[in-house]
């Protein structure tokens, strides 16, 4: 079995101390195999935003997997903004913009979505499409393949496109012929899981779309902080939300959903059901709920 803990949306500069060392002590506990976040290590791409966001990481197991967020560009410096957008994230964070990890069970391709041009949006560009269909090319068939990006494939809802990746249909298409398993986000700050099938009708496919919530940030939207830890135990995956709670000031498992791989990709075990958007209004966080496919 493999464990991946999912961070996303730092934003240092404007975090809660306490929920960060309550996480730091969580995740170092879970023990996972690969440490993934996805993307706005920082809120406003200050120098010294990102020394903290370093130390942060430094205080998480290894090895990790980090790609930018929109934030992690520099907002007012139109200079930087323009012609040197990830130098401090390169300096501090990592020089990989887009990381590849692998071992014998897992292969996980991380694409920058951030971009100079947009202050909210991001994109996917067909140079890096072809670098993930070359990273996943030789390895071997059970091997559980996932993408990270900041910007999601599906938005609030499955009738919200705001936030939705550019290009995020020529995406999915490369995705299904390359088999992607996963595909793990953030920029929503919303906690919650799905199906890609219920955007993306792509003939005998069904990969995973899970979001993370913020997991230190100030910054939560009237949602929960939260992190996912997610098991990999091919042809299973078991995810579990960990949210933070304010009475018992700590991390508490908010939900859990396992999956199965099927002969048209992953789906909910116990039937053939396809995920759908709930609200959990007393914790706060974003949910998938059951409904049959029809």
């Amino acid at each position: 079995m493999k464990t991946i803990a999912h961070l996303s949306d730092l934003h240092f500069g404007r975090i809660d101390q306490i929920v960060s060392d309550a996480l730091a002590a969580e995740v170092r506990a879970a023990d996972p195999d690969i440490v993934v976040v996805s993307g706005d290590m920082t809120q406003r791409a200050r120098k010294q935003e990102f020394a903290q966001a370093r130390a942060f990481l430094d205080t998480l197991p290894y090895p990790q997997l980090v790609v930018p967020g929109n934030h992690d560009v520099p907002l007012y410096n139109l200079f930087a903004r323009a012609f040197m957008p990830l130098t401090r994230y390169k300096r501090y964070i990592t020089a990989d913009t887009d990381p590849f990890y692998a071992d014998p069970e897992l292969a996980i391709a991380g694409i920058n979505t951030a971009r100079s041009l947009t202050i909210k949006g991001g994109r996917i560009n067909s140079e890096q499409l072809a670098w993930v269909r070359r990273s996943f090319a030789d390895q071997p068939d059970q091997t559980t393949r996932i993408v990270v990006t900041h910007h999601p494939f599906e938005g609030a809802s499955e009738n919200d496109d705001d936030g939705i990746v550019g290009r995020a249909r020529m995406a999915m298409g490369v995705f299904s012929q390359t088999r992607v398993d996963v595909i793990l986000s953030g920029h929503l700050h919303l906690n919650r899981m799905g199906s890609s099938a219920v955007r993306y009708d792509i003939e005998g496919y069904s990969a995973l779309l899970i979001q993370a919530g913020t997991a230190i940030s100030s910054r939560r939207r009237q949602e929960a902080n939260s992190f996912n830890l997610i098991r990999i135990e091919r042809p299973e995956i078991h995810l579990e939300c960990r949210a933070w709670d304010l009475d018992k000031v700590r991390f508490v498992r908010s939900a859990s959903k396992s999956f199965r791989l099927g002969r048209s990709g992953w789906a909910p075990t116990g039937g053939t059901t396809i995920p759908t958007l709930i609200q959990n209004a007393e914790d706060g966080i974003v949910w998938a709920d059951d409904r049959k496919h029809g």
